[in-house]
């Protein structure tokens, strides 16, 4: 994947075509990148600096000194493609276009206010004037990059094929629905769905977005496994029963340059597992930015930065082949006892998701702190302005579950209109709309329906928030309705205002909270009594409620584990079998795995492989031919890794061997292991390796 359009980028495509036989993929910003050509005019003799985002006061919203995020005009979506175009001549076989954004607290420039004129056929009215102005500006924003992906997409795959009978795909590289509601960007998020242009999508979730600061039990601080887990999920939804194709970012390296090696070593064991825990995907983008993470320095700029621990190089370049073989049947949550005792499986309570629109990103800017917020704690219907900034409403229907190792889902509640029987493998769901909106009456329909058939909705709403006044469908109807909460409950029956309590609905129940969810973040108390209502809602659709302190998963031969902090207890997860740690450089097999409180591990279960001898277990090599000859007692491996890193493997024999020569010389450490019959060996790469082992 080469990044960038620029003329040289377009060399550089025909030449590692010609010489590699590779497919191509370009991927390019479609916010920001190398434009200048367009905004100087030299592309058509026009300034187009007005196309900039524009703050409050006037000043250009920049991506780098350079580079302005931009708001896409037509002009701007037919110049991108114009240079895209190029890189399709080149041979490209994918176009991936990178996180289009537009900042919710931007809106002020010259550009939007024409596309304000257009699209509303009103004067333009400054986003920072009302809740309402601010509402109706980010569904604007959103507009206006779906509207350039789909231009851009469309032209493209119609020029590819007209030009050359050749097949384009064009994706969307893009942060998820949470983070982008977190950092206060307005993105297309679930309405790229409604694209037939596009294909899928790139989830660029990784440890810049999941490390977002949250509060639980009263304490902000970091929680990336958590968020992690939260951030996958919504990407699994987004995609789920589509066809369309979503990749999950694992990038070893975070943005911000100054971390250390165990920093970044431990947020991203964090994220990767999260990710692997959400195993709607197997698809996965292991390296964007493979110089930085094997050729840089960290901490950027101290005396006491250094390259990437040769150990980790190995781990990483391990866990990028065996990140290949994820397309695993077998499926499941796992009850430790079940691998411990060889017990039945009591698994984790499935079923319970908290619904997320992409309207939460329609009220993140101002004047939202100052219509909405307290500066103090007592007020359960209100929050603070820090509870605001991480949407701690969100992640106070969320966290709560997650660290009693409940793998509460993130459904979309766009999806329940796009998709019909989207919500049929639910049971249990958490909505506020103290955060968001819904987008069309027919959402409660549906969710009507759900509920009366027999599921569970725990309705946290407070009705003070201030965007209820923002015009939309639900007070410009007939009747009309003071909030979307009031049209919702009496869709299922009850009336306007209706207060705290659990009402049947049907053959389900509606369970009416008259709380802002962020309250349940604030401290171990309220915490629990979210749970508990999850619990007793539990019981009314027959659902096991299963409170730990661990997730545990199963994907074919692989156990993803992860140990919870601030969670019912400190005990570690203790695993027992025959394991070979994947995250251990070493690969040594193991008869226990222990986990400790806020650690990750991903483990290979020999006593689940199915695989006959000769086989490669584990390796950081990508195997690329394995033959067995010589009467079966030679085995010869053609294997290609990153070099000038230790590679490492694991194979699985019928018998000890007598001799491994890897390009003819001797590797650098043998380990046979006569009990599992695994074989070991670790050697200095360069590249491509010729392997060849003989056995008794």
């Amino acid at each position: 994947m080469v990044y960038g359009v620029s003329d040289s980028d377009i060399d550089g495509i025909k030449d590692w075509r010609e010489k590699s036989g590779s497919k191509i993929a370009v991927m390019t910003g479609i916010a920001w990148g190398g434009y200048g050509e367009y905004l100087d005019g030299k592309y058509d003799g026009v300034d187009h600096w007005d196309d900039a985002q524009v703050l409050a006061d006037d000043q250009r919203m920049q991506h780098d000194p350079a580079t302005p995020y931009l708001s896409p005009s037509v002009a701007f979506t037919d110049y991108l493609e114009t240079r895209l175009r190029k890189v399709v001549d080149a041979g490209v076989d994918e176009i991936y276009l990178e996180e289009p954004e537009f900042w919710a607290f931007t809106g002020f420039g010259k550009s939007f206010q024409r596309e304000w004129k257009m699209f509303y056929d009103e004067e333009f009215v400054r986003p920072d004037s009302s809740c309402d102005a601010q509402y109706r500006a980010s569904k604007l924003k959103q507009y206006l990059y779906r509207r350039a992906l789909d231009r851009v997409a469309a032209s493209l795959k119609e020029y590819s094929l007209k030009t050359y009978d050749r097949p384009l795909k064009v994706y969307v590289a893009t942060h998820s629905l949470l983070s982008y509601a977190q950092i206060q960007m307005v993105s297309p998020e679930s309405s790229l769905l409604d694209l037939p242009g596009i294909d899928g999508l790139i989830a660029q979730i990784w440890t810049g977005t999941s490390r977002f600061g949250n509060f639980y039990n009263g304490v902000f601080a970091e929680r990336t496994f958590e968020i992690g887990l939260l951030e996958y999920g919504v990407m699994q939804e987004m995609t789920r029963n589509t066809g369309k194709r979503v990749y999950y970012l694992n990038d070893p390296v975070e943005d911000n340059p100054r971390y250390d090696w165990n920093d970044y070593r431990t947020n991203y064991l964090c994220t990767l597992v999260a990710s692997l825990m959400r195993s709607g995907s197997c698809y996965y983008e292991v390296a964007p930015w493979p110089s930085r993470v094997f050729l840089g320095s960290f901490p950027a700029g101290s005396p006491e930065a250094t390259t990437i621990p040769h150990d980790y190089a190995s781990t990483l370049s391990l866990v990028f082949q065996q990140l290949r073989d994820m397309n695993q049947s077998e499926v499941e949550w796992l009850d430790a006892q079940a691998i411990n005792e060889k017990s039945e499986n009591r698994g984790a309570t499935e079923g319970i998701g908290t619904l997320l629109a992409d309207s939460a990103m329609f009220q993140r800017a101002n004047p939202t702190a100052s219509a909405c917020a307290v500066d103090n704690l007592d007020d359960p219907t209100k929050p603070t302005r820090k509870e605001i900034s991480v949407l701690a409403d969100f992640l106070g229907l969320s966290v709560p579950l997650i660290k009693h190792g409940i793998p509460v889902d993130v459904p979309v509640l766009d999806n329940v209109m796009r998709f019909p029987g989207y919500l049929d493998q639910y049971k249990i769901l958490l909505l506020s709309y103290d955060y968001q909106k819904p987008s069309s009456p027919g959402l409660h329909a549906v969710l009507s329906d759900w509920v009366f058939r027999g599921g569970a909705l725990i309705f946290v709403d407070s009705e003070k928030d201030a965007y209820n006044q923002a015009h939309d469908w639900w007070n410009e109807s007939t009747p009309s309705f003071q909030t979307p909460g009031d049209h919702l409950l009496t869709s299922l029956g009850l009336n306007p205002g209706q207060s705290t309590g659990k009402y049947k609905y049907g053959s389900g129940w509606v369970y009416v909270e008259r709380k802002r969810p962020a309250y349940y973040t604030r401290s171990s108390q309220n915490a629990d009594e979210i749970r508990e209502i999850v619990a007793n809602a539990s019981k009314d659709v027959g659902l096991d409620f299963v409170e730990r302190n661990y997730f545990l998963k199963r994907r074919g031969p692989y156990l993803l584990g992860a140990t919870m902090t601030e969670s019912i207890s400190d005990e570690p997860l203790v695993l027992n079998g025959s394991f070979v740690n994947l995250f251990d450089a070493s690969l040594n097999v193991v008869d226990q795995a222990v986990v400790q409180p806020g650690e990750r591990v991903w483990l290979l279960d020999l006593n689940r492989v199915t695989s006959a001898a000769p086989a490669v277990l584990a390796s950081s090599c990508r195997i690329e031919s394995l033959e067995q000859n010589d009467g079966e007692k030679t085995v010869v491996i053609e294997a290609t890794s990153p070099s000038e890193i230790e590679a490492i493997s694991l194979l699985k024999l019928d018998a000890e061997p007598t001799s491994i020569t890897i390009n003819g010389n001797v590797p650098d450490e043998t380990r046979w292991d006569k009990e599992s019959k695994t074989f070991f060996f670790k050697f200095h790469s360069t590249g491509k390796a010729s392997i060849e082992i003989k056995t008794r």
